[in-house]
């Protein structure tokens, strides 16, 4: 028993940590947008329904000598593999720099094929070790329930998700982390290849069938067919219905899953730690219901839902939008827990015996996968607003009546069966109601909507009946990333953050470049990460060359040439230079640019990317400013005080830095902290920079580097 318990532990364990070590590893490369742990998780999902449909064909349709040879030599093939990335790469498992992809790469499909290299094949056995390891413990424990070790799997899994934003990433460097994750699967396959072979010298010294015997039908689990636990009902073949459920409720759960995890990332940022949260909660319920089914009570999370249902509520129609952190995490995070409870609770009470576990398995794996498909690949391209979260929400209060109607024991079919019939009616419909109605109220009509991997970009018309206040706006998600006057007399003034008291501004009019030279005209050259509306391009003169840095070829489109809502590019009399794709890859391929002024304008609020704030980005922006160049960094945020990472990286790299918020007398003025920092002082005595407010009180932080971050330091 204890090598079969510490094989399936491991597994999980090391299953769900390559999870975390890959997708960090990735992250930056593709601009730290939520949609990359999406795709990780949509491609883990994939994998791991495979893995549960080889190991229902292997314990179904091979002896027990075959399914121990066949399971050997994959696990010997995987650990080579490992070998061979070692040699190729000098680190299993991380894809070395020649992945990385180019502006113009699909990001998609470029993510899955990294992930198909790097751990595919391990990921692949491990996803094969639970349910294939319960199916030979049946085989030889008769008469004893597996599914404790189902529930043990679960805890390896949260103890990886735990371990690792509090232990693993910030003691290792990512390297380290590989290695140390490579050495554990060879630990991992040793003792499940002893497993696999004990497994065969065991079918051959027995009958040798291919499928659970029937003795094993009598292990004590929840009937699939209604009858009570522990009798004859068990044997009862699974209906259609309840086989459907087995793939329904497992998808509303990935789905609730994955569209919390977009929603609060996209909020906040994206790091390890709020990917481990939301999947923690996802576990928890599973390790909850499958280890003690009596802690589901069905009545009393129908009254949860009721109240994660007002959280979430009071999340979106939250009047004043100075939400914090806390609160946005407990809303979403107990209606996640709520709903997975449900989902989780629900499969429990429709497990089946022994004999179908393997089928069991692999149709939750498979609505896993489904789930994971629904809210990555279909929703980004055919829906324009976030409403897979909402379907989340409506299809588990469906599927819970649906339960509860074929549950003869339910209050659907007692004696006032009727009324609640009736009422659970009017529950989903009014959950379905209420998810169409808080799009629109959080997501209101647009001139324009454009959503792709990288998000939601809205552009929306203000003050129309005003010519003088008449604009259009750009935001991403909650957040507005500029606008722009539509009369012709004041389309070319900077507005929101960029307006000419804003820290950025000063910079760039009070640099010495900004002279005039001999010929009569500027020379300036100015870059800037993060294209929004394309603001900064209204200080562009004749002579001056502005480069702008964007991932999102949406944006691109909507700020330049035919047919963009946005005319700042094409009005400005600067050369304008655009580099597509992320803007720290760019950067590292590119020359030195020589900027006088280099804008890092990618943190003002939804889904922060951490690796444009490390120190190997710092050094990266140094080595493009001319001499005397300032570096300023936009670090308005509603959740997080990135000044202090900024002043960090400063103190590190002896640069001198002031902190300076621009005032707020103006409609058409947003808050705004700009970050101004330079090797010596000679831009920052100018005296419109000295005379403008400063904070000069900001205190720095742990140093962070491509391997450590912490966003717990730094939240508001």
């Amino acid at each position: 028993m204890a090598v079969y318990a510490v094989t399936i532990f491991l597994s999980a364990l090391l299953l769900f940590q390559v999870q975390l070590v890959i997708g960090k590893y990735i992250l930056p490369w593709f601009g730290g947008t939520p949609a990359v742990w999406t795709t990780c998780m949509l491609f883990f999902q994939v994998l791991l329904m495979a893995g549960y449909a080889y190991s229902h064909v292997v314990a179904t349709r091979l002896t027990a000598r075959r399914q121990g040879w066949v399971h050997g030599v994959l696990l010997a093939v995987s650990a080579a593999l490992l070998v061979g990335q070692l040699l190729v790469w000098r680190t299993p498992i991380l894809p070395s720099a020649e992945w990385k992809p180019d502006g113009a790469a699909l990001p998609l499909a470029r993510i899955l094929a990294i992930l198909v290299v790097g751990v595919g094949l391990p990921f692949f056995v491990l996803s094969t070790t639970s349910s294939l390891v319960q199916a030979w413990f049946s085989r030889t424990h008769p008469g004893r329930s597996p599914y404790r070790l189902y529930a043990l799997s679960n805890a390896g899994s949260l103890l990886a998700l735990l371990s690792y934003p509090f232990v693993v990433e910030p003691s290792l460097a990512l390297r380290s982390q590989a290695m140390g994750w490579a050495a554990g699967y060879v630990v991992f396959a040793v003792l499940c290849g002893y497993l696999a072979v004990a497994s065969a010298r065991g079918g051959a010294r027995g009958a040798g069938g291919s499928v659970l015997a029937p003795a094993q039908e009598n292990a004590p689990a929840p009937a699939a067919s209604g009858a009570p636990a522990g009798g004859r009902g068990e044997e009862v073949r699974p209906t259609f219905l309840v086989r459907t459920l087995w793939l329904v409720l497992p998808a509303f759960g990935s789905v609730l899953l994955l569209a919390t995890t977009n929603r609060i990332c996209g909020d906040i940022g994206v790091v390890p730690l709020l990917w481990v949260l939301p999947l923690a909660l996802y576990l928890v319920t599973f390790i909850v219901c499958f280890d003690r089914p009596g802690w589901y009570v069905r009545p009393v999370f129908v009254v949860a839902a009721l109240v994660a249902a007002g959280g979430v509520a009071f999340v979106l129609f939250e009047p004043t939008g100075t939400l914090t952190f806390l609160p946005l995490i407990a809303a979403y995070g107990f209606a996640l827990l709520v709903g997975c409870m449900i989902c989780h609770g629900e499969l429990v009470r429709l497990r089946p015996a022994p004999q179908h576990l393997t089928a069991y398995y692999l149709t939750l794996a498979a609505g896993g996968a489904v789930g994971g498909l629904f809210v990555g690949v279909v929703a980004p391209y055919v829906f324009d607003r976030l409403w897979e979260l909402y379907i989340g929400y409506w299809g588990t209060t469906a599927a819970l009546v649906v339960a509860m109607l074929r549950d003869r024991g339910s209050c659907l079919n007692g004696r006032h069966g009727w009324l609640w019939r009736h009422v659970a009616r009017t529950a989903v419909t009014a959950v379905a109601i209420a998810s169409v109605l808080a799009v629109p109220y959080f997501d209101p009509q647009a001139v324009r909507r454009i959503r792709n991997f990288y998000g939601i970009l809205r552009v929306e018309e203000e003050n129309a009946d005003d010519p003088q206040e008449h604009a259009l706006v750009l935001r991403h998600g909650r957040i507005m990333h500029g606008s722009q006057f539509q009369d012709p007399a004041l389309r070319h003034t900077p507005t929101t953050y960029y307006t000419e008291e804003s820290g950025v501004a000063l910079a760039i009019l009070n640099h010495p470049a900004r002279a005039v030279g001999p010929d009569g005209r500027s020379h300036m050259r100015i870059g800037v990460v993060g294209l929004g509306t394309g603001t900064l391009a209204a200080y562009g003169r004749a002579g001056d060359t502005i480069r702008f840095y964007e991932i999102n070829p949406a944006v691109v489109g909507l700020s330049q040439g035919r047919g963009a809502s946005f005319t700042y590019l094409d009005d400005s009399p600067a050369r304008i230079e655009i580099a597509l794709g992320d803007a720290r890859l760019s950067l590292e391929r590119e020359p030195p640019q020589q900027f006088d002024v280099l804008a890092i304008d990618a943190f003002s609020g939804d889904a922060v990317p951490v690796h444009l704030l490390t120190v190997e980005a710092f050094q990266a922006y140094l080595r493009h400013l001319a001499p005397g160049g300032v570096l300023a960094v936009h670090t308005s945020n509603t959740f997080l005080d990135l000044d202090r990472v900024v002043q960090a990286q400063a103190d590190h790299l002896g640069l001198r830095v002031v902190a300076m918020d621009s005032p707020i007398d103006k409609e058409e003025q947003y808050w705004a902290t700009w970050m101004l920092l330079v090797r010596d002082g000679h831009v920052l005595d100018a005296p419109a920079i000295r005379a403008a407010p400063h904070n000069d009180r900001v205190k720095s932080v742990r140093l962070w580097t491509d391997d450590y971050s912490n966003l717990l330091e730094v939240l508001r």
